[in-house]
């Protein structure tokens, strides 16, 4: 039991983006074609929406490891005058660097974030999702086996995981809970015959003793 506990605590510590006007008598020349980064393609995949509008900008830029320009930010622009502000409302990343855009995230109006999406294993599809509440996730799901649904799904309250569920057996529905308490891996539940209900729950020992001495300590005091 306990060796199987390190392990789960172990995984449980290892989850995005611009015209003059002609000069009298001279011809209106027509618009250049949409911009793409050096050793991009042309469909690069990307989530972030630009309207088009003049209500948003989107600029495209290199991290510090690419020669090509692989990070796209939209802004919104709200306000007019003294008033008038810039917010980002989407940003995504080619991390790989082959041209395609596999981390996304959106935010606020705020310019808080909202949602992170990331094709982990540069496959062509999202298979990790991350929901944010303030500064930090409040849930991570991942999709393990490639079928575009979690089977894994991280809680976490503030900065601190609570709960991992699992779908061990892919049909949608968790199988496995691990609760963690002050960032530690507390017990774990299993549902052994797949039919929704916890048959089974194996505690951590050790941390239960020392809690129990801790509290028998204080009551001491």
């Amino acid at each position: 039991m306990r060796s199987m506990l390190g392990r789960l605590q172990k995984l449980a510590a290892v989850p995005l983006l611009f015209a003059l006007l002609p000069a009298c008598g001279e011809k209106k020349e027509a618009a250049p074609p949409p911009r793409v980064a050096t050793g991009q393609r042309q469909d690069d995949q990307s989530r972030c929406v630009d309207t088009g509008g003049p209500d948003r900008e989107v600029s495209e830029t290199a991290s510090t490891a690419s020669k090509d320009m692989n990070v796209r930010r939209v802004y919104a622009h709200s306000g007019h005058g003294e008033e008038r502000a810039r917010v980002l409302i989407c940003r995504e990343v080619d991390t790989n660097f082959d041209g395609i855009k596999d981390v996304v995230r959106t935010y606020d109006d705020r310019g808080d974030k909202l949602m992170e999406q990331a094709d982990s294993d540069y496959d062509g599809r999202i298979d990790t999702w991350i929901t944010f509440a303030g500064s930090y996730p409040s849930k991570i799901e991942i999709d393990t086996n490639g079928d575009g649904s979690p089977d894994v799904i991280r809680l976490y309250v503030g900065s601190q995981l609570v709960r991992i569920q699992r779908d061990l057996n892919f049909d949608g529905e968790p199988d496995q809970f691990e609760v963690y308490r002050g960032g530690r891996l507390d017990r774990i539940g299993v549902d052994e015959d797949f039919d929704g209900k916890v048959d089974r729950w194996d505690r951590d020992e050790e941390l239960a003793r020392a809690e129990l001495a801790e509290a028998q300590n204080r009551a001491s005091e």
